[in-house]
């Protein structure tokens, strides 16, 4: 007897969507802190099916059940279903003629605290780097560990730029966030412990002996891509 598949599911043969959707809808629905019955409530589905999708691999819900989770998710139904994965990002097609709106200085600051992950960019006697950086915002400034000896760490003292981005490629919107600054090593203790006690991000580098780094943030400004549907 062939499996039974809940309503509003679609076999994945049919639909042609790849991708583990449970897994991403898993991850982003703690991302934002919702329980699986409080989603379910909001989707207007049952909490034993947010429980099927996340929990059998094969699971493909329909584009309709996808576009209510996706609303209710903050993202995008090309998101969940998986996409963006294994393409360079920047391959989806642009809007056409869409406004480039300035963000204020409050929002570039409330949107850099929402994100975990950034761009450094310094030069080095070697030439301009640019790598990513996983983060956090303490007392206002970009706090990050790098190994000793990385680029990274050899920006102590220099003026750097980090940004953050969003970009929705199903939609053909998003926005970014620039921050120029100078970039200091923190080695007094007291600073070093409350950064480990405030900061929310783990550095990918891992190992031991990471050296904290904090760039200023006074120099901020943000721009975003909104397309009217």
């Amino acid at each position: 007897m062939p499996p039974q598949i809940p309503p509003n599911t679609v076999s994945p043969a049919a639909d042609g969507a790849q991708g583990d959707i449970g897994r991403r809808i898993a991850r982003r629905r703690e991302e934002l802190g919702l329980t699986r019955e409080e989603t379910a409530h909001r989707a207007g589905t049952a909490p034993g099916y947010i429980q099927y999708l996340e929990d059998q691999p094969t699971a493909t819900p329909g584009v309709g059940v996808l576009i209510r989770l996706a609303d209710v998710l903050e993202t995008s139904v090309a998101a969940l279903r998986g996409g963006h994965a294994g393409r360079p990002p920047g391959v989806g097609r642009a809007g056409r003629y869409p406004p480039a709106l300035v963000l204020d200085t409050e929002e570039c600051r409330a949107r850099l605290s929402t994100h975990g992950v950034g761009r450094l960019a310094v030069d080095t006697p070697s030439g301009p780097y640019i790598g990513p950086l996983n983060y956090s915002v303490v007392d206002g400034a970009v706090v990050c560990r790098t190994a000793p000896g990385s680029a990274p760490a050899a920006a102590d003292g220099a003026r750097v730029a980090f940004e953050v981005d969003h970009i929705d490629e199903a939609l053909s919107q998003g926005w970014s966030v620039l921050v120029r600054g100078r970039a200091h090593a923190v080695t007094d203790p007291a600073a070093v412990r409350r950064l480990e006690e405030l900061a929310y991000s783990a550095p990918w580098a891992g190992g031991e002996g990471l050296v904290w780094l904090s760039i200023d943030t006074a120099d901020i400004s943000g721009r975003r891509i909104k397309v009217d549907l």
